[in-house]
């Protein structure tokens, strides 16, 4: 996605991305230990933060996973996608490492396949709603290193705590009542959007422009959530997108309302529901400005539009 600016970096690399550290070894003091969720209490709603109150230090060996909450949505299987938080916790010092719902973080895009890391496996089969509990030692979930960025030591234990927050939805489809005459008509390549066709429409105003194409019914998009879309980018007047993923099939996910991305997204996304399928105008002083963005070969002058599907929020 790189025409929108300042899209936050994935999660799960960052967490493989490890170096040797350890916070638990064999000169510290022995305290009192328990096995796995025993010494741990965890409460609170799926997909708020969890409360995580310990008893004593966490001793953990292979992964396991237990499900605390079993979701009513749909079993996720092989390529299926799914927005969840996240809640890590360090066994040994019995302190949170890492959460989604921290300040400039939010749910992940993640993608039920092989690539998943070990403490993430679980969700394979699993139902969105669901919350499940992941225990390992730091080896099993990270690596022989552990994960010095998240302050885990590779003798130490780790907690996962997973919610499935949100499914991916379906493409927008049916019968679209007649779109606004400055709304450019799509055009489709293998059944996928490919582009607009500028063809007669009017020259674009110096005003941010919506029109719903598609009205979703599920979720309403609220500001600082994680939101799913596919999308595809055109300025006013080109030949060809400057971006999109409309042909790779993968949605994108970035956080809405917070400055992630150009402020006329930040401004028409939020308030939209999942399902939603809209085109938006977006003159250049919400778009980038007197600057333009040349590697995109978009013009200080340029007025972007966009046609956008929101698949997913959380």
């Amino acid at each position: 996605m790189s025409a929108l600016r300042r899209l936050p970096l994935l999660l799960v690399p960052a967490l493989l991305s490890v170096s040797l550290t350890a916070c638990g070894d064999e000169g510290t003091p022995a305290e009192p230990t328990k096995e796995r969720l025993e010494a741990v209490e965890i409460s609170g709603e799926v997909g708020e933060e969890p409360e995580v109150a310990w008893s004593s230090q966490m001793t953990a060996g292979k992964v396991e996973a237990e499900t605390l909450v079993t979701g009513e949505g749909a079993k996720l299987e092989e390529g299926d996608q799914v927005l969840a938080h996240l809640w890590i916790g360090n066994g040994f010092t019995e302190a949170k490492a890492f959460s989604t719902h921290d300040k400039d973080a939010t749910a992940e895009l993640v993608t039920v396949d092989g690539q998943l890391p070990p403490f993430l496996a679980s969700i394979k089969d699993a139902t969105v709603g669901s919350r499940i509990a992941v225990t390992a030692s730091a080896e099993e979930a990270f690596g022989p290193a552990g994960n010095a960025q998240l302050g885990i030591g590779n003798k130490d234990s780790v907690l996962v705590v997973v919610d499935l927050a949100s499914g991916i939805a379906d493409p927008p489809s049916g019968t679209r009542p007649p779109a606004p005459a400055w709304v450019p008509p799509l055009e489709f390549k293998k059944g996928a959007i490919s582009g607009f066709d500028f063809k007669g429409v009017p020259e674009p105003t110096d005003q941010l422009q919506k029109a719903v194409l598609f009205e979703g019914d599920g979720p309403v998009v609220e500001k600082g959530n994680a939101i799913v879309v596919k999308y595809l980018g055109q300025v006013y007047g080109g030949k060809k997108p400057f971006d999109e993923n409309f042909s790779t099939g993968t949605p994108t996910s970035f956080a809405i309302g917070t400055d992630a991305v150009i402020k006329g997204w930040d401004q028409t996304l939020v308030g939209s529901t999942v399902g939603t399928r809209m085109v938006i105008a977006v003159p250049p002083e919400l778009g980038y400005g007197e600057e333009g963005n040349p590697d995109a070969g978009i013009k200080r002058t340029d007025t972007l539009y966009f046609v956008i599907d929101v698949l997913a929020t959380a």
